[in-house]
C-alpha cells in the first residue's frame, strides 16, 4: 500500500485528521471555518469504529488535496456528506461558499441517495445488485458532466470508505469491496489516476478474495529481497550505462516497482500461469527530463541488452485515451528477463495522478480529450443494465491502436474488428461497410484487430445491416449504431411484409389493394394474427361496399385456412402444401422468420436474410407465418470425453438425433489427461431441465448441467 494512505488508514481522531491536511496544504480562512463548521454539523455522529464522523470527511479533504489544490474542490470534499447526513441545506451551502461548491455537493449528493434498500424489490439479490451499481455508475456520470471534479472528490471518498472497511461485518465488506471493482475501479482506469485505481484494485481483491490474496502476498514477502538484490545489480549496471552514454545522473531517476497483486492475479487468470511464471512481477522505471531523452534511454538500453520486441511499446508516440505514456520494453540481461519502463518526469505525474495531474479548471481541463469518453457516453438509455455493460466496456478496456492509411490514430479496445473501426470513422462508413484491407490485405470484416495495424474500409451504395453481427462487436458506439440501423430495418420490414401479406390475400382481384384502400399500422400485420384477419375483414367491407354484392362473393369464398408443419404455422386462403428453409440464412426454431408464397410453397427465410428483404422490397407475395411455440428453451453443459477419435462426432449426432440445436461449442483438453472438455450450448423447445438432463446423460458424461436463464440469474 501507498505510504500515505498507509498513514492517512491508521488516523482515528478530528485532531490527527487535521493535522495531516496541514502537511498537505496551507488551510486557509475558508477551508478552516468549513472544517469547524463539518466538525459542529456532524456533531453526535459516529463511524462504525466509533471515531467521530467529522474525521472522514477531512480525510477525503486530505486525500483529495494530493490530486488537486483547488480551494473550491477541497471544500466539496469536506462538504460532501453535510447535505445528506445533516439538516443543512444545498441553499446553506451555496449562500456560505459559493455556487462552484453548492453545485459540486449537489453531483455528490445525487450519487449519494443511492442506498442499497432501495433495490430489495428483486427476488433474486442478482438483479438487484446489478441495478444498484448500474444506477450508481450511471448518477456518477451524469453528475460529473457538468463538472468533472465530483469524481475525484466521489473517488477519495470511496478510497477512505475501503482503508476503513475492517470494522464491517464481512458480507457487507465484500458487497462494499465489489461495487468498488465494478462501479469506481473503471472510473479510476478512465481518468488515468493509477494511484487510486490500484489501491482500490488491491483493497477490493483483499476483501472478496482474501485467500488469494494472500498467497499473493506471502510470495511477494518470500521472493522481494532475492528480486529486489537482483533489480538493484541492473539498476546500477542501467544508470552507468546511461551516465557513460551523456545522461546527467542527477537529472534523471531510476527505480523498481512491484506489480500490485491485483494486477498479478488478474495476470495469472488471463493467462493461466502461476505467480513465478509471471515475468514482470518487478520492473524499473527511468524517468528523464523531455520525451526525446526517453527515446535516447531506449536505444542505448537496446544496443547494451538483447529486447524481446514482441513486449515492446511505445506509448509516448501514441498515448492511451486517458492520457497515459510510457515506452514499455523488456530485455535480456545475466540470463534474466527484465521490464523497463521509460517516462519523463511529466509523463510521470500523469500516470500516477491521471487528469487531476495538470488540473486547471477553468484553463480547459474541463474540455480536455481526457473527458471526450465521458460526454460521448449515452445517458438516455432507457435499459440500466444494457447502459452499464455499454459503459463498462467503455471505460475498462485495455486500448489498441490502429491507423488509417492518412496516418490517422484510432484508439480501440483489444478484440476490437475491422467492422468497430469503420463506426469508429464514422456511422455511414459502418453502415456501407462491404469490406476491409488491414495491411493492404482484403480481410473479412469481422477480423480482430492488432495494435499498430493499418485499415481501410470498403463501402457501398446501400446501407447492410448485419443484425446478427451485433454480439460479436467490442465498441459501445459500434454495437449502439447497428442496433439503430436494425431496429429502423425491422420496422421497414414490418410494413413491407404487411402490405405483401394483405396484397397476396387479395391477388386474385388487385394488384395492390392496400393502395386503394389504406389501412392503418401495417407493421401489425405480419405480428399479430388477429389484426391480419381484422385487416382483411375491413378490407372486404370496403370492398363489398365499393364493388357490389357480387366482388363481396368472390373474397368471401377465400376464407384464411390454418396450415401446420411441425413446428411451423402458416395462414392463408391459398392451399399450402409444403414449406422449406432457404440456405442462405439458415432459419432456426425461435428466430424471427418471414414466408414468401412460391405455388403451393411456403418459403421460410431469417427475418433479416438480405436476400429475403430484397424480396419483401419487390413485392414478392407472402403469407402469415409463426412458429407454434412462443419461446425455445437454452441449455448450457459442461461433458467429458474420452481422448480417442471420433467421440465429438458422436455427442453431436445424439444432440442432434434428439432434436437439441447446438448454438455454441467450446473444446479443451487438460495436459496429462486422457479426458477431454468440452462446453455446449443448445436450445430445444423442452421445458423441463430435468428432462431434458435425462435425456442427454444417456449418452453423455456430463459435469456441470443448467439452463441459460439460471446461470444468467447466479
Amino acid at each position: 500500500m501507498n505510504q500515505f494512505f498507509k498513514e492517512v488508514q491508521t488516523i482515528n481522531t478530528i485532531d490527527g485528521a487535521i493535522n495531516k491536511l496541514k502537511s498537505q496544504i496551507d488551510i486557509s480562512d475558508k477551508l478552516y471555518e468549513i472544517i469547524n463548521f463539518i466538525i459542529e454539523a456532524h456533531e453526535g455522529q459516529f463511524r462504525k469504529s466509533g471515531e467521530p464522523y467529522s474525521v472522514h470527511p477531512i480525510l477525503v479533504a486530505t486525500v483529495t488535496s494530493s490530486f488537486s489544490k483547488d480551494e473550491d474542490v477541497i471544500a466539496t470534499a469536506l462538504l460532501h456528506d453535510v447535505v445528506e447526513d445533516t439538516a443543512f441545506t444545498l441553499e446553506y451551502v451555496e449562500s456560505k461558499w459559493g455556487s462552484n461548491v453548492a453545485n459540486m455537493v449537489k453531483g455528490l449528493t445525487k450519487v449519494a441517495d443511492i442506498r442499497e434498500e432501495n433495490f430489495v424489490t428483486s427476488k433474486d439479490s442478482t438483479d438487484s445488485k446489478i441495478i444498484s451499481a448500474a444506477l450508481t455508475f450511471r448518477k456518477m456520470l451524469i453528475a460529473s458532466v457538468d463538472d468533472p471534479r465530483v469524481l475525484i472528490v466521489k473517488l477519495c471518498d470511496r478510497l477512505h470508505n475501503m482503508l476503513t472497511l475492517g470494522v464491517l461485518q464481512p458480507h457487507k465488506q465484500r458487497r462494499i469491496a465489489e461495487e468498488t471493482l465494478v462501479v469506481y475501479v473503471p472510473i479510476a482506469n478512465r481518468l488515468g489516476i493509477s494511484t487510486l485505481k490500484n489501491e482500490l484494485e488491491d483493497l477490493s481483491f483483499f476483501y472478496i478474495y482474501p485467500e488469494e490474496y494472500k498467497k499473493i502476498n506471502d510470495f511477494l514477502k518470500e521472493h522481494e529481497q532475492s528480486m529486489q538484490l537482483s533489480f538493484n545489480n541492473f539498476i546500477a549496471v542501467t544508470k552507468t550505462l546511461l551516465e557513460k552514454n551523456g545522461f546527467d545522473i542527477n537529472k534523471i531517476k531510476i527505480y523498481s516497482r512491484i506489480k500490485h497483486h491485483y494486477s498479478i492475479y488478474l495476470k495469472m487468470q488471463r493467462k493461466g500461469i502461476t505467480i513465478d511464471e509471471v515475468l514482470d512481477l518487478f520492473a524499473i522505471r527511468i524517468l528523464v527530463e523531455n520525451d526525446i531523452d526517453c527515446y535516447k534511454a531506449l536505444g542505448h538500453i537496446h544496443l547494451e541488452f538483447k529486447p524481446l520486441v514482441s513486449r515492446f511499446k511505445d506509448y509516448v508516440a501514441t498515448p492511451k485515451e486517458n492520457g497515459y505514456q510510457t515506452i514499455h520494453t523488456t530485455v535480456f540481461y545475466n540470463s534474466k528477463i527484465y521490464e523497463i519502463q521509460i517516462r519523463s518526469f511529466e509523463m510521470n505525474k500523469v500516470a500516477e495522478y491521471g487528469i487531476a495531474a495538470h488540473w486547471v479548471y477553468k484553463s480547459g481541463a474541463k474540455n480536455s480529450t481526457n473527458l471526450n469518453w465521458l460526454k460521448s457516453l449515452e445517458f438516455s438509455n432507457d435499459n440500466i443494465e444494457e447502459f452499464y455493460s455499454d459503459a463498462k466496456e467503455n471505460l475498462f478496456n485495455d486500448e489498441i491502436i490502429v491507423y488509417s492509411p492518412k496516418g490517422e490514430v484510432f484508439i480501440l479496445p483489444i478484440g476490437s474488428t475491422a467492422y468497430d473501426y469503420a463506426f469508429a470513422i464514422h456511422t455511414d462508413v459502418g453502415e456501407k461497410a462491404i469490406s476491409c484491407y488491414i495491411n493492404k490485405i482484403k480481410k473479412p470484416l469481422l477480423t480482430v484487430l492488432k495494435s499498430t495495424d493499418i485499415v481501410s474500409i470498403e463501402t457501398g451504395e446501400e446501407t447492410i445491416a448485419r443484425c446478427s453481427w451485433v454480439d460479436m462487436l467490442k465498441t459501445p458506439r459500434a454495437k449502439k449504431q447497428l442496433k439503430i440501423l436494425c431496429t429502423q430495418r425491422q420496422k421497414e420490414i414490418d410494413k413491407l411484409s404487411g402490405r405483401n401479406i394483405i396484397n397476396t390475400v387479395f391477388s386474385r382481384y388487385y394488384e395492390n389493394i392496400v393502395e386503394v384502400y389504406p389501412i392503418e399500422n401495417l407493421y401489425k400485420v405480419p405480428q399479430v394474427l388477429s389484426y391480419f384477419k381484422h385487416s382483411k375483414l375491413l378490407l372486404e367491407k370496403k370492398v363489398a361496399k365499393d364493388k357490389g354484392l357480387m366482388a363481396r362473393f368472390k373474397i368471401l369464398t377465400s376464407k384464411i385456412k390454418e396450415y401446420k408443419f411441425d413446428n411451423m404455422l402458416i395462414y392463408s386462403n391459398f392451399s399450402i402444401n409444403s414449406i422449406s428453409f432457404e440456405h442462405c440464412c439458415h432459419p432456426k426454431f425461435g428466430d424471427d422468420i418471414v414466408a414468401f408464397r412460391n405455388g403451393n410453397e411456403a418459403i421460410i427465410h431469417h427475418k433479416m436474410c438480405d436476400k429475403a428483404y430484397s424480396k419483401i422490397k419487390s413485392n414478392h407475395q407472402m403469407l402469415f407465418c409463426t412458429w407454434t411455440k412462443n419461446s425455445v428453451f437454452k441449455y448450457k453443459m459442461l461433458i467429458s470425453i474420452p481422448n480417442t477419435r471420433g467421440q465429438l462426432a458422436k455427442v453431436f449426432n445424439y444432440l442432434s438425433t434428439n432434436e437439441f440445436y447446438i448454438l455454441f461449442v467450446s473444446f479443451g483438453r487438460q495436459k496429462h489427461t486422457y479426458n477431454q472438455y468440452c462446453e455446449i450450448e443448445f436450445e430445444t423447445n423442452i421445458s423441463n431441465i430435468d428432462e431434458v438432463k435425462r435425456i442427454v446423460e444417456k449418452n453423455i458424461k456430463v459435469i456441470e448441467f443448467f439452463s441459460s436463464k439460471d446461470a444468467y440469474n447466479k
